[in-house]
């Protein structure tokens, strides 16, 4: 009886620790998706401070947000959630500041990521991703409704 009681609670810890290691790594192990930004202006090596998109405004922008909408969708829904409204999992992206301050910080996280205590929270996409890919998704999640 003594050891079937223990057998059972080494099992019953085992599975707890593969539930654990599967939640962790949950995201981990996912290659982000290409994103075609033909039509949209090109931007160049140097990164802008601000979303060049939303200042051209009218086709540029609206194409931007479509393709935007399809690069959130592929690349940071899992962490950020469909639609760009939070799971609770990542930031709420549709609550960054509006403007070049939200713009800066924004791209300062997608391009170099973000960690804590050595381990990534948020990888970074700089080599990844293309700039104009980078402003395209802050136009779709920028002009998502905020939360009430």
């Amino acid at each position: 009886m003594k050891i079937r009681l223990i057998a059972a609670s080494a099992v019953a810890v085992f599975a707890f620790q593969l539930t654990l290691v599967n939640q962790v790594f949950s995201h981990g192990d996912v290659s982000p998706q290409a994103v075609d930004t033909e039509g949209l202006e090109p931007l160049g090596d140097e990164f802008l401070p601000e979303n060049p998109y939303r200042l051209a405004g009218g086709e540029q922008y609206a194409l931007a947000q479509e393709i935007g909408s399809s690069a959130y969708n592929s690349n940071c829904a899992r962490c950020h959630g469909l639609e760009a409204i939070s799971g609770g999992i990542a930031p709420d992206v549709r609550l960054l500041e509006d403007g070049e301050f939200g713009d800066e910080w924004f791209m300062e996280r997608v391009r170099k990521g973000y960690s804590q205590n050595g381990a990534y929270k948020m990888p970074p996409f700089q080599e990844l991703l293309s700039q104009e890919a980078m402003w395209a998704i802050r136009s779709y999640t920028e002009t998502r409704p905020r939360p009430e």
